[in-house]
């Protein structure tokens, strides 16, 4: 905001995280902090507004603060955070390395909530929530069967489509589906594959996610390393495999997960190769 500054303490007192960490909880909390102190945030910008050195400073800070305290922000502060809230437990998850048999099913329960969200029951839950936000903080809230007037617009000039056609369509509904596009890109056949295979190979309790077909769909995807005959041996050598580390051998017994099954392998010289 030129030069204008905000204080270590003011980050502080507003929750927000630092530049740096950019994992997706922070997102999710920053987000959060953002609605639980919008009264607070609000208060700061008019402070800037009354203490700022020159005119250019002063019509910045208003002008942020008159973009601010609008229905569009509020609309979207909760619909990011709402989001960011659905795909939380996926993003520590992965972020964690946990097991990728539960990351698929997160990833499963992720797009079904975010489809959900979608329903006209869910829609309407939302809406009321975000107006609820609004009357609080004194935001006025548009009336969806009024033309969308886009703040943007040159003199504010009304668009064609209604406010419930671009709150509900243009954007609830389009965020909503690139998530879910998101997801499906993401986590796409193959990378299921790969992920079903790495969780065949857990060795918790005991190794009762050993699955060979599955691990064998996942060396499909490295067609240059193993050919037809490599194929064939390495089907072999996992069934003597699991029997070994399952009936035989108690030093892979009471493992808890791959990093403990990566170091007892190298520790035991074994060589699967």
């Amino acid at each position: 905001m030129g030069e204008l500054k905000i204080g270590r303490g003011l980050n502080q007192k507003l929750g927000l995280i630092r530049a740096g960490d950019t994992r997706w909880g922070s997102h999710f909390k920053s987000f959060g902090n953002f609605i639980r102190m919008f009264g607070s945030t609000v208060v700061v910008l008019d402070t800037f507004v009354e203490d700022a050195c020159t005119l250019d400073d002063r019509a910045k800070a208003s002008g942020y603060l008159e973009a601010f305290q609008t229905y569009k922000v509020a609309f979207l502060l909760h619909l990011m955070t709402d989001i960011l809230g659905i795909t939380n437990e996926l993003n520590v998850s992965l972020q964690k390395n946990s097991k990728s048999a539960n990351a698929i099913l997160l990833v499963q329960v992720a797009k079904k909530r975010l489809q959900t969200l979608r329903r006209d029951d869910e829609w309407g839950l939302f809406v009321d929530k975000v107006s609820i936000f609004c009357i609080k903080h004194d935001i006025l809230v548009p009336n969806f069967d009024d033309l969308y007037v886009n703040s943007g617009r040159s003199r504010r000039k009304p668009a064609d489509y209604t406010a419930f056609h671009h709150y509900r369509v243009d954007v609830f509904c389009k965020v909503l589906d690139w998530q879910v596009q998101e997801l499906n890109d993401r986590f796409n056949e193959v990378t299921t594959d790969l992920l079903h295979g790495v969780a065949c190979l857990n060795p918790i309790d005991p190794f009762s996610s050993f699955d060979i077909r599955k691990i064998m769909k996942m060396v499909e995807l490295y067609p240059d390393d193993f050919d037809e005959f490599r194929m064939s041996a390495l089907e072999n050598q996992l069934a003597s495999y699991i029997i070994d580390v399952r009936d035989f051998d108690e030093k892979f017994s009471n493992l808890n997960g791959l990093s403990d099954l990566s170091k007892r392998l190298v520790k035991n010289f074994i060589n699967l190769g």
